[in-house]
């Protein structure tokens, strides 16, 4: 039976080419996933494997999250004494101990503006050429840099920044904006993957980034004699001997590296899964497809199956048939699907080498990654191909070898019951959820959410006919026959009409969806900034962070009021990640207003703080409640002075005073992420705005922003997200599209007769050409409408449930919406065209006579 399986599937290539394709698309982005985690991980371990090369490192107890140290670190711990690497230095089993000075930078390139590479970062390192061997880091041309009017790059922080070495420019460095003069490129030993590497004289560096005297961690490099494990050993015993240093503890060099690996393999997984949601949405939109397929060639290979069963095969062989042809189409898919993936990866990689993120030197094809979607790809179509090899081995024989077989369709009452009810159930979950009004029950939003798309997939056949009876009614005036023929013919198999749609409906429900929600947000940002900013300018930075000398010079202006900082930062709060943001509170006054729930955020002194009231409930934080933070300045204790409520700064759990935020996260950590401006009396805000950009200027990451200006950016956020969502689902679209186009190709086999009569009767090459055009329109406009009103029905329940999230308003963006169904349109008449070209050159007479 496997031969005959096989030949069946030589025989009908036509009609299975596509279900193949589908299943190459889908398998593609899920190997190509794969791939790139693997093609990162490798890349950024080589990173980590090259730079840090230390025997031992000395490095804090405490883990302090959300840190930024630089590329290829491994996670933030507590910092440590910057004279640790001296004292050390004076045992025997240490050779050499390194202190790890680094932080960011801001570089202005030749062309004069800030140098960036994609989302690599810009770090500046302490450059010392006593120990720059040890850290493989060597000058290749020009000198080492001095003082601190002088620097080194990187070869290719070099060539992106567009200078070269003997050229002036400007650098942010510690905040502050300092000429500076290019004296050498340095060549490091590590992989960089595009990071804009900047080194600065010792005494420079540390003023810069350890001003305090502290450091993320110490290099140590053993004495000849004397291994990883044994330095490690010399050391911490050392640090238990020493006073107030039990802060810090020794590990080697291979369990820090391995600390770092973890780090960014827990980065990277969050990516794949991402990557991996919507490959499941690509496959499961496939196997509608290859469910339709196999259920179109079974019922056109009747006969066939029959003259099996007439020969002595079983029922049970037949369906053995069916499932080995579908497992040969899936494990065919797959594999070129596996070659099409690394495709995909090889044109990102090259595409990264271009902007100067150079990934791993080649492509990562594992035999995990092979195996993974081998199986996937046959399960997928094993699966989809159930039901219809069901159907082939239970047809009898003695009916299936008539000369014409005549389909009748079942009732479609036990299906209206199943979708109604769980139509219902979705409804009354996104109704609860609606009830509640809290994002606590975003949980019963997305089961209703779930049930609903799971109705309407039932219940698509049924809406087959009152929504057909709608689009036809124009076409039967301005096209005849051919718009009442269009839609009889859809009609004549309600199931597969509506299983062909169905692959449409999800992706059009999902970009729907994402629309509405996009306009939603946009909106309720517009409306946040409105009701909650009172400031006349706010002062952004394309790297999210203020330098600390810009801060100074706007709080400085005679033409400023009020210059209030933002900024933002996590700690440990009992064991859990939690925001916080520092901002001065001023009641009425404030630059940006806060509801207050209980206290006066205005009033409070000392340690006390204002919790955000979505926190408060979710960790029953009350007034007067004492909480431990743990951030990198160490723990410190607050005290709960007020609950607050605001839209614009939800995510932050915790509001600290400027003083006491500096102190729990300090030095290079801080960040000021936007400086909240109001005028001083007798300056017109236009003036304010001249001012505060004669101030940003030098600065190059600096905007100035007015409160619309604001509003757009943050909308602007939204809307790229919006774009990657579009590019990711549109593969699942153009699946279904493509899925239009197959029904519509084994259609057409199934009725070659009726074609040719049609032509033997006088109907023309393009009227049928119009017919199945108008076939293909239908299809995609039905399963577009649908689609799109479930989208935006869900979708529109949102704001009620997230409006304590800060969407708070809800946007129907019609034009949008109607450029969705335009698009729609436009894939149907795509969809069309081979099918319709082929349809009207079969030959008369053969399709007259066709089996």
């Amino acid at each position: 039976m496997l031969k005959v399986a096989l030949r069946g599937i030589r025989a009908h290539l036509l009609q299975f080419s596509l279900a193949v394709l589908s299943v190459v698309l889908g398998i593609a982005f899920i190997s190509g996933t794969f791939s790139l985690r693997t093609m990162l991980s490798a890349t950024f371990t080589d990173i980590i494997d090259t730079s840090l090369v230390g025997d031992a490192y000395l490095r804090g107890t405490t883990e302090v999250p959300g840190q930024d140290t630089g590329p290829g670190t491994p996670a933030a711990y507590n910092s440590i004494p910057l004279d640790l690497a001296d004292e050390i230095s004076e045992l025997p089993e240490v050779r050499r101990a390194i202190p790890d000075v680094t932080g960011p930078i801001v570089l202005v390139g030749a062309d004069g503006t800030a140098v960036a590479s994609g989302t690599a970062p810009s770090m500046a390192f302490g450059f010392d050429s006593d120990v720059s061997t040890d850290l493989g880091i060597s000058i290749v041309d020009g000198a080492a840099p001095l003082n601190a009017d002088q620097v080194a790059l990187e070869t290719g922080a070099l060539e992106a920044s567009g200078l070269a070495v003997g050229d002036s420019t400007n650098a942010i460095i510690g905040g502050e904006l300092r000429d500076v003069s290019v004296v050498g490129e340095v060549h490091f030993d590590a992989a960089v993957a595009g990071a804009i590497l900047t080194f600065l004289d010792s005494e420079t560096a540390n003023d810069a980034f350890a001003a305090d005297g502290n450091v993320q961690s110490v290099t140590v490099f053993a004495s000849t004699g004397f291994d990883s494990d044994e330095v490690t050993d010399a050391l911490n015993t050392y640090l238990a001997s020493a006073d107030a240093t039990g802060n810090v503890v020794a590990v080697t060099g291979a369990d820090h590296r391995a600390d770092a690996i973890e780090g960014v393999t827990e980065m990277l997984g969050f990516i794949e899964v991402f990557l991996l949601i919507f490959a499941a949405i690509s496959l499961f939109v496939g196997g509608f497809i290859i469910a339709n397929t196999f259920s179109m060639s079974v019922r056109q290979r009747q006969s066939e199956f029959a003259l099996l069963r007439a020969i002595g095969a079983g029922s049970s062989q037949v369906f053995a048939s069916v499932i080995a042809q579908a497992l040969a189409i899936g494990l065919l898919g797959a594999g070129i699907g596996v070659g099409a993936g690394v495709g995909l990866v090889a044109a990102l990689r090259a595409l990264l080498g271009r902007i100067g993120m150079e990934m791993s030197g080649s492509i990562p094809l594992t035999t995990q990654t092979v195996v993974t979607s081998l199986i996937i790809g046959a399960v997928v179509t094993v699966v989809a191909s159930l039901l219809p090899a069901r159907r082939a081995a239970l047809t009898a024989p003695v009916a299936a070898m008539r000369e014409s077989v005549v389909e009748v369709e079942k009732p479609l009452k036990l299906r209206a019951a199943i979708g109604g009810a769980i139509g219902v159930t979705g409804c009354a979950l996104v109704t609860a959820a609606i009830v509640d009004g809290t994002s606590g029950s975003g949980g019963l939003l997305g089961a209703g959410a779930v049930a609903v798309v799971i109705a309407m997939l039932i219940l698509a056949p049924i809406a087959l006919r009152p929504v057909l009876a709608i689009l036809t009614r124009p076409l039967n005036w301005i096209i005849k026959p051919g718009g009442k023929m269009a839609g009889l013919n859809l009609l004549r198999n309600s199931r597969r009409s509506a299983a062909t749609a169905s692959a449409l409906m999800i992706g059009m429900a999902l970009v729907g969806g994402a629309t509405v929600i996009a306009a939603s947000t946009s909106e309720s940002v517009s409306g946040m900034v409105e009701d909650e900013l009172n400031a006349d300018l706010v002062i952004n930075s394309a790297t999210g962070a203020i330098p600390s000398e810009a801060v100074a010079q706007f709080q400085d202006s005679e033409a400023v009021d009020v210059a209030d900082p933002f900024q933002i930062g996590t700690v440990n709060i009992a064991g859990a990640e939690t925001p916080i943001a520092g901002f001065p509170m001023r009641g009425a006054d404030s630059t940006w207003l806060f509801d207050a729930v209980e206290g006066d955020p205005a009033t409070l002194s000392g340690n006390e703080v204002s919790a955000h009231t979505s926190r408060a409930t979710e960790n029953d934080w009350q007034l007067g409640d004492e909480l431990e933070l743990v951030g990198a300045g160490g723990t410190s204790t607050v005290r709960v002075g007020a609950i607050v409520d605001t839209q614009g700064m939800s995510g932050a759990g915790l509001f600290l005073p400027p003083d006491l935020f500096n102190e729990v996260i300090p030095g290079a950590q801080e960040t000021t992420h936007l400086l909240f401006l109001r005028a001083a009396d007798g300056v017109s805000v236009d003036q304010l705005q001249k001012v505060a950009t004669e101030i940003a200027a030098p600065f190059m990451v600096i905007s100035v922003l007015t409160g619309a200006e604001f509003s757009d950016a943050q909308a602007e956020m939204v809307n790229q997200v919006l774009t990657l969502l579009y590019g990711l689902l549109g593969l699942a679209i153009f699946i279904a599209i493509m899925g239009v186009a197959n029904t519509l190709v084994l259609s057409l086999l199934d009725r070659t007769r009726e074609i040719g009569l049609l032509r033997a009767v006088g109907m023309g090459r393009a009227q049928l050409m119009g017919i199945v055009t108008l076939e293909a329109l239908l299809t995609a406009v039905f399963g577009a409408v649908i689609g799109l009103g479930v989208g935006v029905g869900l979708a529109a329940a949102m704001p009620s449930v997230f409006a304590d999230s800060g969407l708070a308003e809800l946007v129907i963006p019609l034009p949008a919406l109607g450029a969705l169904l335009l698009i729609a349109v436009i894939g149907g008449l795509i969809a069309a065209l081979w099918p319709a070209i082929r349809a009207s050159r079969l030959p008369v007479l053969e399709s007259i006579y066709a089996q």
